[in-house]
């Protein structure tokens, strides 16, 4: 377990002891917006279920359940806290161990390789495993949809009956595993969860001077305590950005502009910005959150594209066909015949 809850108690717990009204810090609200404000900015090609109000409300309460579940156990805590976060070096590597940008194609082949440099992934981090897992999940879950809406047009009695079932059951676990990614994303957004330098700069060479107190927490707090916006961050949101590249290539490259402000935020902090009414915490939050929204759509978006040309069932079936209608009774594949 690392020295600081990773958008979580710690910093809400400083928001409320500073600010003067209730307040719960980036812990809640940071999370909260991203996640609703990625459904609410959805183009019109993604299901009306997923952009609807109430999706939207749920979703800023989903993406809050990564950090919520904490404390369950310490086999789920110990399983899981590594997830929020990927601790790079300042020449790109983790602790010293393998380049993010040589992501290694399992987890199981990223434990070889830290454990080789001398640490492992509960210390490291695996950040960009638990967003690619999220996003592959995500296209799973829209396939089956696809699938249970296609396949449902076409069925009668029992069987039309169970793809409703199945389509709305779905619905609500895409939104549940989608808070998942969510959450991840969000944390990707803040330069702190992915850098080494997570909470003061550390025993690393230290040139411009700073600090080495914990100031994690500072940062966390910044959006409650500084009046950060719904509004602020929608404004700064751009418009959405698919890319003709591999998931894990896109998550890499999120990962990296985010670390690219390390030294800028360390800056920032330095200047005592992110102390209680500065006005550049907020400013820097809020870009950030943006960002963070930003790239949670733009995922969803390209997972919902991606979903239409996969394969799902056994034997395995092409979501495109039962689509146009080419296998017209996926029943067998869908459902199975035990």
């Amino acid at each position: 377990m690392r020295p600081v809850f990773r958008f979580a108690a710690v910093a809400a717990a400083a928001a409320l002891c500073l600010a003067p009204v209730s307040a719960t810090a980036w812990g809640r609200l940071g999370h909260l917006i991203v996640g609703e404000l990625a459904l609410t900015t959805l183009p019109e090609e993604v299901p009306a279920f997923l952009r609807s109000k109430q999706a939207v409300v749920d979703m800023g309460e989903l993406a809050r359940e990564p950090d919520r579940s904490k404390g369950s156990g310490r086999i789920h805590d110990h399983n899981r806290d590594s997830a929020h976060f990927v601790d790079l070096d300042d020449d790109g590597k983790i602790l010293g161990g393998p380049m993010l940008t040589d992501m290694q194609p399992t987890r199981a082949e990223y434990e070889t390789a830290l454990r080789a440099a001398g640490t492992d992934s509960w210390k490291a981090g695996y950040l960009q495993y638990a967003m690619i897992d999220g996003y592959q999940q995500m296209v799973r879950d829209f396939a089956y949809w696809r699938v249970d809406v296609a396949a449902g047009k076409r069925a009668k009695g029992a069987k039309k009956a169970w793809y409703k079932r199945d389509r709305v059951c779905r619905e609500a676990l895409l939104l549940a595993n989608l808070g998942n990614l969510a959450h991840y994303v969000g944390d990707g957004a803040q330069p702190l969860h992915v850098t080494s330098h997570y909470n003061g700069w550390g025993d690393y060479p230290n040139p411009e001077g700073f600090s080495t107190e914990r100031v994690h927490q500072s940062v966390d707090a910044a959006p409650a305590l500084s009046g950060v916006t719904r509004e602020a961050v929608l404004a700064q949101m751009p418009a959405v950005r698919t890319c003709d590249c591999t998931i894990n290539k896109r998550v890499v490259d999120y990962l990296l502009a985010s670390n690219a402000l390390v030294t800028p935020l360390y800056r920032m902090i330095k200047e005592g910005a992110f102390t209680p009414g500065d006005p550049r915490g907020a400013t820097f939050s809020t870009g950030r959150m943006a960002v963070g929204a930003a790239e949670l759509r733009d995922l969803i978006v390209m997972a919902w594209r991606e979903s239409g040309t996969v394969k799902v069932g056994w034997p395995q079936v092409s979501v495109a066909d039962i689509e146009s209608g080419k296998v017209a009774d996926p029943w067998d594949n869908i459902v199975g015949t035990d």
